[in-house]
């Protein structure tokens, strides 16, 4: 098992070229002065040959490549700047520019958010429908968590701690008119490095906004929390951590290797990937090139993964899916214990899929019962019917659905600020009331599940435990 990560990059090298012969072959046999192109079942064999390229290819980490975006029916242009450099994660911000002095203005005026990405397998970019549609109507950061494979084993190790700590920085940078939005695995550490602030008596965002993320993974368990719970934190340590090979600049850094993750996202669906598949290869057959487009974009970003490092990795099993620290009140950052009641005045806003199967039901609403310190008129949850996992921040759902309840949520939160001009105060509170009457719901202690025993959850069925938590 130790060689386990050199056999693949062995693997891997001496498919390169047969990926590159796949490719060349599969364009003789499509290309319109091929002479090839003309004989009998030429569509099929670039098909299956086209299809064998992207099997056996290597896929790099992908650009986000938003360069311009609609602000109130404006296009207006957009760069990439990195706003701060850490060893393990770069915070990018994109910027917007007008010529147009009052659209400039207006701009400026908008609220501020920090999107938390997951370090979790894929790149940042796994976001970027998230970022595009932000945009409309913020100032936008992002964490850029990098690969760990490409991190020198001289910068150290990188712990659970380092990564409520990295956000705790970038928060500072931005500064506390900042909104924050975590996805999936960040809800943990976000909800952490704000409550240790709010110890400090720092100042804190003004809002945070929790999106289908483990706050309580003893809730509905699904698979992928199973998995953590069943297995011992040894069993982690001895069959999913490896040394980076030679060929990396992170060589011999610990890892949960990228390649490994990416086997165990397949694992979980593999019938679905299967007939995705076989239907992009009936599409190049038919010449169906918008089915087939959509199919290489989305895969190009979901076959793109990183290592992570193993401390991280490791601290984060035993944190947040065996001791349950958060929700226990035991976990301890650098000797500080976390204690989300010391919030008081940010605002939460929780979103869940309701056909999450990374998620379960209640797992991320489970953040009202541990923050009361903030007042209840400022908690809301918003159930994104229909929604799987992907879908509460990206695709059709999370433009139509669960975006324009967080951009309304946000917009209501930013009364206090003193030089907000009236008429967009005004358009904020018409926001916050199309917010609420649009589904958004305020959340009250009596609402939010209540801590069980993790015995007790694990003996329940799922849909006996949504029954038990739902919401009139």
């Amino acid at each position: 098992m130790s060689m386990l990560y050199q056999f693949y990059e062995t693997q891997r090298a001496l498919l390169s070229p047969l990926a590159e012969f796949a490719s060349a072959s599969s364009k003789l046999y499509s290309h319109p002065l091929s002479p090839f192109t003309h004989t009998p079942q030429a569509p099929r064999v670039s098909a299956a040959l086209n299809l064998m390229h992207r099997l056996s290819k290597e896929y790099e980490k992908p650009e986000f490549n938003i360069h311009t975006v609609k602000v109130d029916g404006v296009q207006v242009a957009v760069q990439q700047q990195v706003a701060l450099e850490k060893p393990f994660c770069r915070l990018l911000r994109f910027k917007r520019f007008a010529d147009d002095l009052p659209m400039l203005k207006a701009m400026k005026e908008q609220p501020t958010v920090l999107v938390v990405a997951p370090l979790s397998g894929h790149h940042s970019t796994l976001l970027r429908e998230t970022v595009r549609e932000l945009l409309r109507h913020h100032k936008v950061y992002i964490t850029d968590w990098t690969d760990a494979r490409m991190v020198p084993l001289d910068a150290g190790p990188f712990h659970l701690d380092d990564y409520v700590e990295y956000v705790q920085e970038f928060i500072r940078h931005i500064g506390p008119e900042v909104n924050v939005i975590s996805v999936c695995q960040p809800t943990v550490p976000v909800l952490a490095a704000i409550s240790l602030m709010a110890s400090r008596g720092e100042p804190t965002p003004r809002t945070m906004t929790m999106m289908g993320g483990p706050i309580d993974a003893r809730l509905s368990p699904t698979a992928v929390n199973n998995l953590a719970m069943n297995k011992s934190l040894e069993w982690f340590e001895n069959n999913v951590i490896f040394r980076v090979p030679t060929n990396y600049p992170g060589s011999q850094r610990l890892v949960y290797p990228g390649f490994m993750q990416h086997t165990g996202f397949i694992a979980m669906n593999p019938s679905h990937h299967a007939r995705s598949h076989y239907d992009y290869f009936m599409d190049l057959v038919r010449g169906d090139d918008e089915s087939a487009d959509f199919h290489t974009n989305f895969y190009d970003e979901y076959n793109a993964v990183l290592d992570m490092p193993a401390e991280y990795y490791l601290d984060t099993i035993k944190t947040v899916f065996q001791d349950f620290a958060l929700v226990n009140g035991t976990w301890t950052v650098r000797g500080e214990l976390v204690r989300p009641q010391d919030i008081k005045t940010t605002a939460l806003l929780t979103v869940e899929g309701e056909k999450d199967d990374i998620s379960g039901a209640g797992q991320t609403r489970a953040a009202h019962e541990l923050c009361t310190g903030v007042d209840p008129k400022r908690h809301f949850h918003h159930d994104a019917m229909g929604a799987g996992h992907y879908g509460i921040f990206s695709g059709r759902r999370w433009r139509e659905d669960v975006y324009p309840r967080l951009r309304d949520f946000i917009a209501a939160h930013q009364l206090g600020k003193a030089a907000t001009p009236k008429r967009v105060r005004a358009r904020a509170a018409v926001r916050a009331k199309n917010a609420v009457e649009s589904g958004l719901k305020l959340v009250t202690a009596a609402q939010s599940p209540a801590p069980v025993a993790a015995s007790a959850v694990r003996k329940t069925s799922p849909k006996t435990s949504l029954n038990r938590r739902k919401v009139s």
